[in-house]
């Protein structure tokens, strides 16, 4: 049984409504981002070293966390396994704060490979697509991350130290602004009912 486009819409408008009332809020938080992006990008070196040193933060929060899940195992191989992966997240965690450049370095490694795998995958997607579907924005898209990731390991190690940082100033800018642009358009929508599409 399928709910009239009336219905639908009526349930959108109830979903969303709590989120308008707090348009404004959206809008700081996204102009925040931006703000934050616009630091990490002034100053790529200590924003590759920050999010390098959150990663060690999460690497030995997932430690911990396979340690604890490893004595809700029955067996002492599983267990043995799972503790030793977890000791080993911690150890590279805790590696990261000892020298957070060469984390950046084989993080920035990590990154230019995994582009580069991500952009083959796309081409190969894009070329056994149909003539009918839009495969050569996929193809486009696979390029240009192919490239990026060449272009990453081509200047690898030297660009370690400002890749990371560029990457998280660039996100925070696009995440702060699609904020922003959620928060204005909850705006713009608050006082306009949503029409049916029936009418």
């Amino acid at each position: 049984m399928t709910m009239s486009s009336t219905t639908i819409h009526e349930k959108l408008r109830s979903d969303i409504a709590p989120l308008r009332a707090k348009w404004g809020w959206i809008v700081a938080l996204g102009a925040i981002y931006v703000i934050v992006g616009f630091v990490a990008l002034g100053s790529v070196v200590m924003a590759t070293v920050a999010s390098v040193l959150v990663v060690g933060v999460m690497m030995i929060v997932a430690g911990v966390a396979e340690v604890i899940n490893a004595f809700q195992i029955k067996t002492w191989g599983k267990f043995l396994l799972w503790a030793a992966l977890g000791l080993l997240y911690i150890m590279a965690g805790f590696a990261t704060f000892e020298n957070p450049l060469l984390a950046a370095a084989l993080l920035t490694l990590i990154l230019g490979g995994s582009l580069i795998a991500s952009g083959i995958m796309r081409l190969v997607l894009a070329f056994s697509m149909t003539r009918e579907t839009p495969w050569f924005w996929v193809a486009i898209s696979g390029v240009i991350t192919l490239l990026l990731g060449l272009l990453i390991l081509a200047r690898w190690p030297i660009n370690s130290v400002y890749i990371l940082g560029l990457f998280l100033g660039i996100d925070l800018i696009l995440a702060g602004t699609g904020w922003i642009g959620l928060g204005l358009g909850l705006r713009r929508r608050g006082g306009t009912p949503i029409q049916s599409s029936t009418e």
